[in-house]
């Protein structure tokens, strides 16, 4: 990770194709199209739709339909799942008594600049690797898009403790109510270093605080033929490994060690009758269905 992440850059490509090709979204982020400039935007749809036969080896259509087949069919769903979950889970809270959000590995993430009303009076604290944090605010300039007074990048290594001073220094208040949204960062995570990061978020997050992440079940490696199993081996060839899978019971347990409970969790089925559903009635032709072996999951800080 001592270069920009480039499963983060990807989820960015995802979410522009999807709010500038569809009219019904899983999850629209106007923004992300201005984070690639048109060359690139045009080079990575190329890229992949050059590569449909990793996919579908028998494949044969146009460009345009090998693309929409590779971002809607296999690499979509799970950023615009989790994305739309974790906003509409930050909403609630927000409106809950939540004043502070925090987003480690926030990568291109756009929520700072497309703040809802009801957002207006977070204070909104972004983590990442200092190469993916000033390649961001690189495509953030040269698309004229200032950070809003709210709103704190902290450019940090994740791995060991240091994140949580560079926190602290930022003014980040361990007393208020927080959204936390670990979105696509467990699955580089090993346990002990996944273990240590919950125990860091238990130790200041205040009670009541909520916890929103993805993460792949025990078999996302084993079903190497899955569409999870692609994305896997789609990661790996960009350096990008995934650490570790998880069963329900030690979730639970991991969660439980670090003082969280859980509150939801979403297997496929649920996440496919509630983020696809509305799109999927408009696409018929196109559907998405959930990746057979991720999980969203939602846990609450208990002190007591």
């Amino acid at each position: 990770m001592e270069q920009r992440s480039m499963t983060a850059l990807m989820c960015a490509y995802i979410r522009a194709y999807h709010a500038k090709n569809h009219s019904v979204c899983v999850f629209r982020d106007p923004l992300a199209e201005r984070l690639l400039s048109e060359e690139e935007y045009e080079g990575i749809s190329g890229h992949l739709a050059h590569g449909i036969r990793f996919f579908e080896p028998d494949f044969a259509g146009s460009r345009e339909a090998a693309l929409r087949r590779i971002v809607d069919g296999e690499l979509a769903p799970s950023p615009l799942a989790r994305a739309a979950y974790a906003e509409a889970v930050l909403e609630n809270e927000c409106r809950l008594g939540a004043r502070q959000v925090l987003l480690p590995g926030a990568g291109y993430d756009t929520f700072a600049f497309r703040q809802p009303d009801w957002a207006r009076g977070l204070e909104i604290f972004e983590l990442d690797h200092p190469a993916t944090a000033d390649d961001r605010c690189r495509r953030l300039a040269r698309a004229g898009i200032d950070y809003p007074a709210n709103a704190h990048l902290l450019r940090t290594e994740l791995a060991g403790d240091a994140w949580t001073a560079a926190l602290a220094d930022a003014g980040f208040d361990p007393a208020k109510r927080t959204v936390c949204a670990m979105l696509g960062l467990v699955y580089y995570l090993d346990k002990p270093a996944f273990a240590r990061m919950l125990g860091s978020l238990g130790a200041i997050l205040a009670d009541g605080s909520a916890l929103v992440f993805d993460y792949p079940d025990e078999d996302a490696r084993r079903d190497a033929e899955s569409a999870s199993g692609r994305r896997i081996r789609l990661a790996e060839g960009a350096g990008e490994t995934m650490a570790a899978e998880y069963g329900y019971a030690e979730m639970e347990r991991l969660l439980e060690g670090a003082g969280f409970r859980i509150y939801e969790h979403l297997t496929p089925q649920e996440i496919e009758k509630r983020f696809f559903a509305a799109y999927n009635r408009e696409s018929p032709g196109h559907p998405m269905c959930a990746p057979p072996h991720v999980r969203l999951c939602l846990a609450v800080r208990k002190r007591s």
